[in-house]
């Protein structure tokens, strides 16, 4: 299996295919996603709930971190943080995650998730920082 292969599997565990996230593209160090906004997906005033949008960022960029990694090594989340920015509403939020730091034992990356609307435009809704441990393959 090659590494955009593995990275791709990567980005459809259970949990990622219930929420219907979307892989969008997979470079080297930067992994994009795409999460179609239903009505599951709201909180109690209509917005993207928050745990949609830091799901999307964690994930997104561990996968980018993963891009980075051989067969025998995986990312896993150590700590994330993220910066709700607006409410996010629209029709799909887009994820766009870079690895800003790659290392042997921690890598950082980051992620920005955008609210897209019905005509394809954008804004910015929130922004992670992620450091993901490297770990053995289990």
């Amino acid at each position: 299996m090659g590494q955009f292969d593995r990275i791709a599997e990567m980005m459809t565990p259970p949990f990622l295919r219930l929420l219907g996230v979307e892989t969008v593209s997979i470079e080297s160090g930067r992994v994009v996603s795409r999460l179609p906004v239903r009505e599951a997906l709201h909180q109690q005033n209509g917005y993207v709930h928050a745990g949609a949008v830091g799901t999307l960022a964690d994930h997104t960029a561990g996968a980018a971190a993963g891009t980075l990694l051989d067969d025998a090594h995986m990312p896993l989340t150590a700590e994330y943080k993220v910066n709700m920015l607006r409410p996010a509403l629209g029709v799909a939020l887009v994820c766009e995650a870079t690895v800003l730091k790659a290392g042997r034992a921690l890598t950082v990356a980051e992620s920005e998730v955008f609210a897209e609307d019905e005509q394809g435009q954008r804004k910015l809704i929130a922004k992670a920082t992620v450091t993901l441990a490297i770990v053995p393959v289990r």
